[in-house]
């Protein structure tokens, strides 16, 4: 499994001391688990460290003066901060392979017989996050729409409505705004010409077909219809390689202790753009990718963290990204694999 680090962000495990690394590790390891602040009496309890309490209380204190851990005003106990969860991450956190029970689950969403590839990404995405508790995200390449018939229907002298009828039967709408007026028998010819000469093609091919017999001659249009022809096509192809990004689990952010936090997040996760640049990053790192906290602007103010992972097409080009976006407080060492056997099995899935 490829991690991506950023080497600006990791942190060098070798300055601390064994016994420092050793009483970290639990701090943080029981942390994730019950989510509550570890007191150094806790530590002595558990016996692992045959440390006493005032010997682990020094260290922890050490520490905190690193900026590993914190001190909540509420506790005498210690929680590990944002940089301490990536130094966790980095260098310490012991990664193993997801349960079989996890990849069941998730196999037998992804091998869903007779659905479209957007449903069977969106509830392979829906397991992940029912599995990690957490929202969980994947940005999906947009199957460029096959023209099976382009309709203009004449809304006002100056605006036509553009019904495209694709060839899976989807049907979708879009207003072109006109310059000026255009006579109905332009508007005719133009309609007659892209269902006769551009049915069946992509609309990259349709633009590709449009300007190719324009300049030849071939296309026997009129400036003013060939001109409606490429307002047409333009209408839709501005938006229609553009990617989708698919949100699921939203419901399990509001089990979260924290409701004020979980709400913002809520609205953050809104801002669908600001999340897909985040993924982009995962992207453009060709491996799993784990921002923790403030590490990244959009999730500043919630202390939220996300684990995403690219998937490729059968060429080997990464199609998209996938992953889960949870609290700080993750079971890194259980969702890391999850999200990495996710993203494998899209790939077997698109080759």
């Amino acid at each position: 499994m490829a991690i991506a680090h950023d080497p600006g962000k990791a942190e060098p495990v070798v300055q601390l001391t064994e016994r420092a690394r050793a009483i970290f590790r639990d701090i943080v390891e029981t942390y994730l688990e019950t989510g509550e602040p570890v007191g150094s009496r806790t530590l002595a309890k558990a016996g692992g460290l045959g440390l006493s309490a005032a010997s682990i209380r020094n260290v922890m204190q050490d520490l905190e003066e690193l900026g590993l851990l914190a001190s909540p005003h509420t506790s005498a106990g210690r929680m590990p901060t944002d940089r301490g969860l990536r130094l966790f991450v980095d260098g310490m956190m012991q990664v193993s392979a997801p349960s079989e029970a996890d990849v069941a689950i998730i196999e037998a969403e992804a091998r869903t017989a007779g659905s479209s590839l957007e449903d069977v990404l969106a509830r392979t995405t829906g397991a992940l996050s029912g599995l990690a508790q957490c929202a969980a995200v994947v940005v999906a390449p947009k199957a460029e729409a096959v023209i099976r018939q382009l309709n203009l229907v004449p809304l006002s002298p100056t605006r036509l409505l553009s019904v495209l009828v694709g060839a899976d039967g989807t049907v979708e709408n879009r207003i072109i705004e006109l310059a000026e007026p255009l006579p109905a028998s332009t508007v005719a010819e133009a309609e007659a010409y892209m269902n006769a000469r551009l049915s069946g093609m992509t609309l990259a091919e349709a633009s590709a077909r449009l300007a190719a017999e324009i300049a030849t001659g071939r296309a026997e249009l009129d400036r003013l219809t060939a001109g409606l022809v490429e307002e047409g096509l333009a209408a839709w192809s501005r938006d229609a390689s553009g990617p989708i990004l698919i949100v699921r689990g939203t419901s399990h952010l509001l089990e979260s202790a924290d409701l004020d936090r979980a709400r913002l997040l809520l609205e953050e996760l809104e801002a669908k753009a600001q999340l897909a640049r985040l993924l982009d990053e995962a992207r453009a790192a060709d491996a799993l990718k784990i921002f923790i906290g403030a590490e990244t602007r959009l999730f500043a103010l919630t202390g939220s963290s996300v684990v995403a992972a690219p998937y490729r097409g059968p060429d080997g080009r990464i199609l998209g990204v996938v992953g889960v976006i949870g609290p700080t407080r993750l079971n890194y060492a259980r969702v890391v694999p999850m999200v990495d056997f996710t993203a494998s099995r899209l790939s077997r899935l698109m080759g």
